[in-house]
C-alpha cells in the first residue's frame, strides 16, 4: 500500500498523522522514523505537508499509524484544545509573539503552507490526544482500514477520528 498524496490540484495539502500502536516490539528503523515524525506515543498526532520526504516516512510507518487530509476547522480545534503550550502561557500569547493576531489567522496561514508550527516558539510539534470515543474500528489496531481496522490512509475521514479524539 502506497502513501497517497492528496489528489487536489490546488497545491500541497496538510496531512494529519496519528500514531495508533505503541512502542513494544518496534523495529529500530520504524522507531527512528516515528522519532523523525515526532510521534512519541500512541494517540499522538502531527500535521505535516504532503512533501515526498514525509510521504516516504509515512509509507515506512504505515503499520503503526493512520493518516489523511486534515481540514482547517479540525486543525483550528486541535490548536485551541490540544496545543502543547507551557503551563504559564496561553496559545493566544504565543501567536501574538509570532506576529499573528488570532488563532484563525494562524490556522489559515498554516493550511496555506505559509506558516509552520515551528515558527511559534514554545509550542509543541505534536498534539497529545485521548483515545477515540467509541474506540477504534472493530477490526482493531493491527489491521488496515481496508480490512475494517484502524491503520492506513483515511482521506477526509481522519477529521472524524480526530474529532472523536479531541
Amino acid at each position: 500500500m502506497k502513501a497517497e498524496a492528496p489528489k487536489d490540484a490546488a497545491g500541497p495539502k496538510r496531512l494529519a498523522v496519528v500514531r495508533v500502536r505503541g512502542k513494544v516490539h518496534l523495529r529500530r528503523d520504524i522507531k527512528e522514523t516515528m522519532e523523525h515524525l515526532n510521534l512519541d506515543a500512541a494517540n499522538h498526532c502531527v500535521v505535516v505537508d504532503a512533501r515526498p520526504q514525509y510521504l516516504g516516512m509515512i509509507r515506512k510507518a504505515k503499520d503503526y499509524i493512520t493518516w489523511g487530509e486534515i481540514d482547517a476547522k479540525t486543525f483550528k480545534k486541535l490548536l485551541e484544545k490540544r496545543a502543547g503550550v507551557p503551563k504559564d502561557k496561553k496559545i493566544e500569547d504565543l501567536l501574538k509573539n509570532a506576529g499573528y493576531k488570532t488563532i484563525d489567522e494562524f490556522s489559515d496561514a498554516f493550511m496555506d503552507n505559509k506558516a509552520g508550527l515551528a515558527a511559534i516558539s514554545g509550542l509543541a510539534q505534536a498534539f497529545r490526544l485521548s483515545p477515540p470515543k467509541g474506540g477504534f474500528e472493530r477490526g482493531g489496531i493491527k489491521k488496515p482500514i481496508t480490512l475494517g481496522g484502524a491503520l492506513g490512509f483515511r482521506g477526509k475521514n481522519i477529521n472524524k477520528l480526530i474529532e472523536r479524539m479531541i
